[in-house]
């Protein structure tokens, strides 16, 4: 039976900008009151709040303070720091494990239990990223999806989304032939829909008999790896 999303509490994880705001947008029109986390863009996430709250004015939205990465050649071994790895672990696997470990009253609390859907990447399932940093320590992620899966049901249903190419702030740091390279190498030749992506969200929290599962949203770039 799906799982209705009226009425119930979302948090969103860097959701001041980008895919982030989109989700906001998405579980917003599903009728769910929604926590808007961000790192540093007060004036982005309070604008966000405000433009949800005249669009559907029976939500409650509030906004918190709270994925990393740092561009480099992928192969280079130098390009990365031992604090932007220690970063990119403690963000992209310890950061998952905390939140859900701070969720877990509220899941347990609630009749219905609830849904934990991690924002991975393409990354964690190919030789490919923004970092090697990234990449592997998204492929720890998916790994620990699987794990918090297969041991905190039947009340949590942990799943994760795998964007590709997205074209936001984000994204458009890649120069524009690697922009145009990713798009190539996609079996839909383009980068993914914004939209789509956080659509996929929505599906995966209503989907009431999924667990356990890496969703990918890229384009066809990695069909290999699905």
């Amino acid at each position: 039976m799906p799982y209705d999303l009226q009425n119930r509490k979302v948090l969103v994880t860097a959701g001041s900008r980008g895919l982030g705001a989109a989700v906001c947008h998405k579980f917003a029109a599903e009728g769910s009151s929604v926590a808007i986390n961000y790192n540093s863009n007060t004036e982005a996430a309070e604008s966000l709040a405000k433009d949800l709250a005249s669009k559907y004015p029976k939500g409650k939205f509030v906004v918190l303070q709270g994925g990393f990465t740092k561009f480099s050649t992928f192969g280079d071994l130098s390009g990365n720091s031992e604090e932007d790895w220690d970063k990119c672990w403690a963000v992209n696997v310890k950061g998952q494990m905390a939140l859900l470990r701070a969720a877990l009253p509220t899941f347990n609390a609630n009749p219905d239990g609830g849904a934990f859907i991690i924002t991975s990447s393409i990354a964690g399932v190919k030789l490919s990223g923004s970092s090697m940093p990234y990449s592997v320590t998204k492929a720890a992620g998916l790994h620990l999806m699987k794990c918090l899966a297969s041991t905190q049901g039947p009340k949590i249903r942990v799943n994760a989304v795998l964007p590709g190419l997205l074209l936001t702030e984000w994204g458009l740091k890649y120069s524009p032939e690697m922009i145009q390279a990713i798009k190539d190498r996609s079996v839909l030749k383009q980068e993914t829909d914004i939209e789509d992506c956080a659509n996929a969200f929505v599906m995966v929290a209503k989907n009431s008999s999924m667990t356990g599962m890496k969703i990918q949203v890229d384009g066809g770039v990695a069909v290999d790896s699905a």
